[in-house]
């Protein structure tokens, strides 16, 4: 479930919340329990790390093989 951050314009609270994405945002603030909440713009922080998942995921090993032609032919 995404980190939604809210700001609260009555007592200056910032807070972090854990909301599905379908769910309505919330207004009133835990804090001075006025409904003066509002729903921050911040960037995501999801990020992927680890063993290369596109590379591992997207290539297999076949296709990092050159297929080199073979010829059985002589130059003359």
């Amino acid at each position: 479930m995404p980190i939604y951050e809210y700001n609260c314009d009555s007592c200056h609270q910032e807070m972090e919340v854990i909301q599905r994405a379908d769910e309505e945002p919330i207004s009133d603030c835990p804090q001075c329990h006025e409904p003066s909440l509002r729903k921050k713009t911040s960037l995501s922080s999801f990020q992927l790390k680890g063993g290369g998942w596109y590379k591992d995921g997207y290539n297999s090993s076949k296709a990092k093989t050159s297929h080199k032609p073979t010829s059985t032919a002589s130059a003359a």
